[in-house]
């Protein structure tokens, strides 16, 4: 009778290509304590509700969502492609709010520059300056930059959306390229001589409470580029190429942060009610 614990290591092998399979890992591990040893057939729509609700409690519906995904991705493969199970649990998901949107003034940012050592600086203004998520800056190798065209670009198998994409590098760009170059014969982003490997460490953090930012995570300094962006008149659908997003939905919640595009538009009203008010 096959397991949880054969199923999970069973998706790890299949699904090794996937951009986020590190994510997946990490919550497969957080999951062992509730299905570890258990055998597919016996994990009903009570068991994984249980884990939803302690996933939704700890950090948020959104989260556990998240959460709930992978479980059900899973259970789908387990009954559908290996044939182990006859049927899956049925597991709903919990209601969510419109996605975060965080930013900080360049104020802030600056406050912020000053408080980081050199090496995350260097990362965090990458970032600022291209609007690339956390995983994408952290393994940028020198042969995915070319300076003298301004350009970097990220392969299909390294983008959320499966999806080669080119990032064009602008000045602020191109000066953390030119600090970094030659400290590492592949990785760009390095500490000490070696590929940095993660971003949210302690001296983030002692960083960003240094500078009195509260409630801030690495990826909402990809928030902080669009709504940059949007602030200062880049049209929407110019911040999703960019971005490379596939959907205009997600560029959408920066809209409001941008209402002088539509100041013309609203004036149209003007010559219809006329000096009726």
């Amino acid at each position: 009778m096959h397991t949880w614990d054969d199923a999970a290591r069973l998706w790890l092998v299949e699904k090794k290509h996937k951009a986020d399979i590190d994510r997946d890992g990490q919550k497969l591990e957080w999951l062992k304590p509730y299905f570890g040893g258990k055998p597919l057939a016996q994990i009903d729509r009570e068991a994984v509700m249980v884990v939803a609700w302690d996933k939704a409690k700890a950090t948020s519906p959104a989260t556990a969502n998240r959460l709930l995904a992978l479980i059900r991705a899973i259970f789908r493969r387990a009954c559908r492609v290996w044939e182990w199970i006859d049927r899956m649990p049925f597991a709903e998901l919990f209601p969510e709010s419109e996605g975060r949107v965080r930013w900080i003034t360049s104020y802030q940012a600056r406050a912020l520059f000053s408080e980081l050592p050199p090496h995350q600086l260097d990362m965090v203004l990458f970032a600022l300056a291209t609007g690339l998520r956390q995983g994408n800056v952290l393994r940028l190798d020198w042969s995915q930059v070319d300076m003298r065209r301004k350009l970097a670009w990220i392969h299909g198998d390294q983008a959320k959306g499966r999806r080669s994409f080119s990032v064009p590098l602008n000045e602020a760009a191109l000066a953390v390229l030119r600090r970094c170059k030659g400290s590492h014969p592949s990785r760009v982003f390095t500490y000490r001589g070696n590929p940095i490997a993660w971003a949210n460490t302690k001296a983030w953090r002692k960083a960003l409470k240094r500078a009195g930012i509260k409630n801030f995570r690495w990826h909402d300094l990809r928030h902080i580029w669009a709504s940059w962006h949007v602030q200062h008149g880049t049209p929407l659908f110019v911040v999703q190429d960019l971005g490379a997003w596939r959907s205009s939905t997600m560029v959408r919640r920066y809209a409001h942060l941008a209402p002088s595009q539509y100041a013309a538009h609203a004036a149209t009203i003007d010559g219809v009610i006329g000096n009726q008010t």
